[in-house]
């Protein structure tokens, strides 16, 4: 691995919120609209290059995100930030569209029991039926990204072939013309060196194309994938405030990696985020109260490395008595 990772020397890095999403979507406690859309400004301030605002899926499948609508309509737009939205099906796009959405996330796994799983569908069928919705999005406008499940391995099949994942993105990008694609690590099955190869063969196949990667955190393995994908090009990453989230077909998947997390550790290695951290900690020190229980952020409990604490009340007799000890 090359030792110019290390030193970033002011290399972009795009961070991209899925906390607002991907995060709250599987939370007990539903967040009131008025918070999400405050929670979604925070972050629209913190500097996040894109946002997924939300999902536009039935209420009945996910009641936690059934304000779509009102909290996309409603957010404050800073020029620049890019807000998309998971879009499962053609009436999803329409509601989004709707809702003057910039961009329709769309979904399906590189695992055909995954995709069997999480959307009651083969990925034949879940392709035909996002080719109608790409269309309808390209005609309004809009741009399109495509977000592959299990691309790092499924926690039901066990590994998914390269050549498997490439064979799904070359249809997304060359038949429907997606202007994006992100490599889900859905379960946390990734690890460097596969990130790394799987980077590289998308870069170089399709180097044009609208590049993300998407890991949780499941192992222990999340910054280190975000390194690895860096050394091979990598550039725009996918993490949730707080580190909450995870996908609930996945057996044994926990949150995302950590937004405020990764963007500590990049800072620190000299690449530019375009970030403002002290920001989007205290965005995410506001999550615990809005869903009812702790965050995994390390970040939020320890504070930046620099974040130093007082000395103890007595310490100028502790002092005074090692000296007088000395002498």
């Amino acid at each position: 691995m090359s030792t110019s990772i290390w030193n970033g020397q002011g290399q972009r890095i795009y961070m991209q919120e899925v906390g607002t999403r991907d995060g709250l979507q599987v939370e007990q406690q539903f967040v009131p609209t008025a918070d999400k859309i405050a929670l979604v400004n925070a972050l629209s301030e913190a500097g996040m290059a894109k946002i997924e605002v939300s999902a536009f899926v039935s209420p009945q499948a996910i009641p936690a995100l059934r304000d779509a609508e009102i909290v996309m309509r409603e957010i404050t737009r800073k020029p620049g930030v890019v807000y998309t939205a998971l879009v499962p099906n053609v009436r999803g796009a329409e509601r989004a569209i709707d809702a003057k959405t910039d961009e329709l996330n769309l979904v399906m796994s590189a695992s055909e029991t995954h995709n069997l799983a999480n959307l009651r569908m083969t990925r034949a069928q879940s392709f035909a039926g996002l080719a109608q919705v790409a269309a309808l999005a390209k005609a309004a406008g809009l741009k399109v990204n495509i977000s592959l499940s299990c691309c790092f391995g499924c926690p039901m099949e066990g590994d998914v072939p390269e050549t498997t994942v490439l064979a799904w993105a070359q249809r997304f990008v060359e038949d429907l013309g997606a202007d994006g694609v992100t490599l889900c690590d859905t379960t946390g099955m990734a690890y460097p060196g596969q990130v790394a190869a799987l980077t590289q063969a998308f870069r170089t196949r399709w180097p044009g194309t609208e590049l993300t990667l998407h890991f949780h955190n499941t192992r222990g393995m999340g910054l280190a994938n975000v390194i690895g994908a860096i050394d091979a090009g990598a550039d725009r990453f996918d993490a949730s405030l707080g580190g909450i989230g995870g996908c609930p077909y996945a057996p044994g998947a926990t949150g995302n990696v950590c937004s405020e997390e990764i963007v500590h550790a990049l800072a620190l290695m000299g690449y530019d985020t375009g970030v403002d951290l002290p920001r989007l900690i205290a965005a995410a020190q506001t999550l615990p109260g809005l869903i009812g229980h702790d965050i995994p952020s390390q970040i939020v409990k320890a504070g930046r490395r620099l974040d130093l604490h007082h000395v103890p009340a007595d310490f100028d007799a502790i002092r005074e008595r090692a000296l007088a000890r000395a002498s």
